[in-house]
């Protein structure tokens, strides 16, 4: 883009921005009408998360004793988070600045504000009615009838539709998901026949992984939140790293995904409690992220600890900047943003 700091830019924006801040101080009024606490959790931190495709900033804290640590530019609040559940808290939301190297686009930056919100000792299909009222307070503050995203519109005072990731296979691939997956395996072949049967594309090193993620982008995202939001739940346990699976069939997890015209807002979970199994999962990631890119990051173990202190709780990690583009129309991210990060010759 244009400098946004030139006045011609600004005022174009400034629209946006003023909304912004309107949608900002209306969450706040509903987190805190609800009884929640408002936290702050610092960016840095000794890992940044240990999801596959994530990549994060590096850096380094020299002590006075000039002992040098690596340290991470958080790419989300939710590690603090959860160490503050442990610590006794049951109800918390924070706008938290997060950082996300190689992502920049129409939707993506490498500075962004998530807002994440934690419920102790509530089943994370309350948090699908959190996400239904963050909608309507957004659209209210934004003065905003209809969300839209390329001329996808979406009423934000609808009720969201629930459809399993199962359903949405069937409905929009013609792949029948859950016959490829058991609580503990995947069968990656008989996956990829099943999506090279629906016209799709399968490289041959794919993974199990690859080819969800590859179904999703071609098949199912772009028909998500039509008309109304869209509740995209119960992942496979492989698709779901930080979630619990579902008491009524381990196959899946209690994980959800909030779509609006056609774009991913928001990700909320059931939150995995079990150490030993988050370990496996974050070495599992981490062993795919050196094989492709040759990196990885360290696992955090003040947060494994905590886990053993940390209630049964959900959260939801919900893109701040992607909302009001929603609400405001507005075509690309950094429109939103009071001040975007300039790189080389924007």
């Amino acid at each position: 883009m244009k400098r946004w700091w030139r006045p011609e830019v600004h005022a174009r924006r400034r629209p946006f921005l003023s909304a912004r801040d309107r949608i900002k101080r209306a969450l706040r009024v509903l987190f805190e009408g609800q009884g929640f606490t408002e936290v702050e959790t610092a960016c840095l931190q000794v890992s940044p998360g240990n999801q596959t495709h994530l990549h994060a900033f590096a850096t380094t804290l020299v002590g006075t004793d000039l002992f040098r640590q690596p340290l991470y530019l958080h790419t989300s609040p939710e590690f603090a988070c959860k160490k503050l559940l442990a610590a006794g808290e049951s109800k918390i939301f924070t706008f938290a600045p997060v950082f996300r190297n190689r992502e920049r686009g129409a939707l993506h930056h490498p500075e962004f504000t998530m807002l994440e919100w934690y419920r102790a000792n509530e089943a994370y299909e309350t948090l699908i009615a959190d996400c239904a009222a963050v909608l309507a307070t957004a659209a209210d503050a934004a003065d905003s009838s209809a969300f839209t995203h390329r001329g996808v519109a979406c009423d934000p005072r609808v009720d969201p539709e629930r459809l399993t990731v199962a359903e949405a296979f069937a409905r929009f691939a013609g792949i029948d998901l859950l016959a490829c997956v058991t609580a503990t395996t995947t069968d990656r072949d008989r996956f990829a026949a099943e999506a090279s049967k629906a016209g799709m594309s399968v490289p041959v090193d794919s993974t199990f992984s690859d080819i969800f993620s590859r179904v999703m982008v071609e098949r199912i995202e772009p028909r998500l939140g039509h008309g109304r939001a869209t509740i995209l739940m119960e992942y496979p346990m492989t698709e779901a790293a930080l979630a619990q699976p579902k008491a009524a069939d381990h196959r899946v997890a209690e994980r959800f995904e909030l779509y609006v015209s056609g774009v991913e807002v928001a990700n909320g979970f059931g939150e995995l409690r079990d150490a030993l199994v988050q370990r496996w999962r974050f070495e599992a990631e981490m062993e795919e992220k050196e094989r492709i890119y040759g990196e990885h990051y360290p696992i955090d173990e003040d947060f494994l600890a905590a886990l053993a202190y940390m209630p049964p709780a959900s959260g939801v990690a919900l893109g701040l900047d992607r909302l009001v583009m929603l609400a405001t129309g507005a075509s690309r991210i950094e429109d939103v943003m009071w001040t975007p990060v300039e790189i080389g010759g924007d």
